[in-house]
């Protein structure tokens, strides 16, 4: 991690100039020193509780023992040891017990935890669960469940998906009746009954908190009894583990939430992934009632939050947020396989030089990082993962814009956040994987062996393609809906940012030929982007929307890499900045040309995937 530091203040304090946000008011109390103090906890608890039990928590799965799930010492050493370091409740008010940290040095200090271990966990749910309650929530619902989540009593979860429908949240069945005749009027909100299951829910079930808090995505059925087809009866629930009292105090009793199983993944092992039972009755529930209690009954307890029906739309300020965090969760595992396949290159001897007259074999061995193929594969992890953290942490810096910013510069935060959230999920998920994949190879076969570390990244990352969004639904979301919205208004905006950068660039000699091939792929990618909604068919598009994602995500990162070098100083002695100047020349010489072909497909809205008879596989 020692080499992560140095990356992350340079974009952090020469790039983004994260420094000047103490000139706002929310940040006032805040400098360079404030910012490096926290970075400097984050990094020392990285170093110290999560990297060297990586390979324990991936080794040690959680295992269920009937009552509880079990897992290792170090897991809750390391949440602990997260806990007192505030970072729960980094953002939030100095009234809600936070730092009114800027998400930018919360985002930047988080790639620390992420790197050192990311199936231990950095708390990303709990954070994001309490923030959309904090929005969301009534006055009661964020002094019981939000605050002692950021306090870290409680840890929340997401609950959205459903063995039978998975990522087509239309097609869940989760049932919300509501719970006697006064259900409206408990004090932490209209109480209802839910009866269902969930899967895929990350720290579902563990002891590291008190108490863990679901926010369960359900369905009240209509006047008729039946559920409301699509996504517009969707409603958003609370439902504790443990039944909490308007006091925020724990009542002792269970709430009718159980695990099912434990899902055994190929990587992020350390964190429990489970399927829940909502309401089978194994723990039947008492309700206060008008002071009295009904007795007992199956279906697990949940508190409305918001409006019946608009439950999509809270959840996705959840989702939004934590779509954000894969995407760093995605660099992070990038840089970590990327800083281990360096370190093993410039130690591993093997091979001789090629000369004129071929190779010598009386000439001593070279170490690998001296032959031009293994210093091909390092560029592209230097380029994709570097690439993907600046980037990160500018949508970061966005969302600070948008909370702080001027009226027009956080509505034009807004635009490029809608744009490029799709991006920053799902670009990392895949690029950042295929440098793991390039990790291991310049490991050769001990990096398919579990005697080095790479191996294990690579699975670890393998997840973010799918969680959070699949791929395709991202790249079918910003090619169906975030690059039109608003009559374009986003892709337009961005456009314009990218140009300024070009504009920019193309003074500088060392520079222009980035500039015109970034000025080129740009036009490349707006004729795409027309040509695909030519025949107003969304079929006829998005059959080939991962394509243009991956395009669109290289001509991000291009402008991102081209944006960053214009902060270098020509001639630059430092090795740092010609480490810069070399990855982002590798970028614009290895990569973007492939956004051709990808766009190819695109343009021509070719029907070669969405026309194959199911027969003829």
């Amino acid at each position: 991690m020692s080499a992560l530091r140095p990356t992350v203040d340079f974009l952090l304090y020469d790039w983004l100039k994260a420094d000047r946000l103490n000139e706002r008011a929310r940040f006032a109390d805040h400098s360079r020193e404030t910012f490096d103090a926290v970075l400097d906890i984050c990094e020392r608890i990285a170093r110290e509780k999560y990297a060297p039990f990586n390979r324990l928590v991936d080794t040690e799965e959680p295992r269920f023992d009937g009552e509880k799930v079990i897992l290792p010492k170090a897991t809750h050493d390391a949440h602990d040891a997260y806990v007192a370091s505030g970072m729960l409740s980094a953002a939030q008010d100095y009234e809600e017990g936070g730092m009114q940290l800027p998400y930018t040095i919360e985002a930047a200090a988080g790639t620390f935890f992420a790197t050192a271990s990311v199936s231990i966990g950095g708390g990303l749910l709990t954070k994001g669960n309490a923030n959309l309650l904090m929005v969301h929530g009534t006055g009661l619902q964020k002094e019981v469940f939000a605050r002692n989540e950021f306090a870290g009593r409680f840890s929340g979860t997401m609950a959205l998906s459903e063995p039978q429908a998975g990522s087509s949240l239309s097609d869940i069945t989760t049932r919300a009746i509501p719970d006697g005749a006064d259900f409206e009027g408990d004090p932490l909100g209209a109480r209802y009954r839910l009866r269902g299951n969930k899967m895929w829910i990350s720290a579902g079930e563990h002891e590291l908190s008190e108490n863990i808090v679901h926010l369960v995505l359900a369905k009240i059925p209509g006047p008729d009894g039946k559920l409301i087809p699509g996504t517009r009866g969707i409603s958003l629930f609370i439902v504790p583990k443990m039944m909490v009292g308007a006091d925020g105090q724990l009542t002792g009793e269970r709430n009718d939430v159980a695990l099912a199983g434990l899902n055994h993944k190929l990587g992020w092992r350390g964190t429990t992934n489970t399927l829940l039972n909502f309401g089978e009755g194994r723990y039947p529930v008492r309700v206060n009632q008008g002071g009295g209690l009904d007795g007992r009954g199956a279906g697990a307890i949940g508190y409305l939050v918001g409006k019946p029906h608009e439950g999509l739309r809270c959840m996705f300020h959840m989702m939004n947020e934590a779509r954000i965090g894969i995407g760093l969760a995605a660099t992070a595992l990038g840089l970590a396989g990327y800083y281990a396949s360096l370190d093993y290159a410039r130690n591993r001897p093997q091979g001789r030089p090629v000369g004129p007259a071929g190779k010598d074999p009386a000439q001593p061995q070279v170490r690998i990082i001296e032959h031009a193929d293994i210093k091909r594969m390092l560029l592209a992890q230097k380029s994709y993962c570097e690439g993907a953290l600046a980037l990160l942490l500018f949508c970061a810096r966005l969302v600070d814009e948008q909370h702080t910013g001027t009226p027009e510069a956080a509505e034009e935060a807004r635009l490029l956040l809608e744009v490029l959230t799709p991006v920053a999920k799902s670009w990392p998920s895949e690029f950042c994987l295929e440098a793991n994949s390039m990790a291991i190879q310049v490991h050769g076969g001990y990096g398919y062996t579990r005697d080095f570390p790479v191996e294990q990244y690579w699975r670890d990352n393998r997840l973010n393609m799918i969680h959070e969004g699949t791929h395709g639904i991202q790249a079918a979301d910003l090619l169906g809906r975030k690059v039109a919205m608003e009559g374009g208004k986003g892709l337009s905006l961005l456009a314009l940012r990218i140009n300024g950068t070009i504009e920019r660039a193309i003074q500088q000699p060392h520079l222009a030929e980035h500039a015109n091939a970034l000025g080129q792929a740009l036009q490349k990618v707006g004729a795409a982007t027309k040509s695909a909604w030519a025949t107003g068919n969304p079929a006829d598009a998005l059959a080939n929307a991962v394509p243009y994602m991956q395009a669109f995500g290289h001509l991000v990162i291009a402008w991102t890499w081209l944006d960053v070098l214009l902060v270098l100083a020509p001639g630059s002695p430092r090795a740092a900045d010609e480490g810069r100047l070399r990855a982002a020349r590798y970028f614009f010489h290895y990569e973007l040309p492939k956004i051709g072909a990808w766009l190819r497909v695109v343009e021509t809205r070719d029907p070669t995937c969405a026309t194959m008879p199911e027969e003829a596989f």
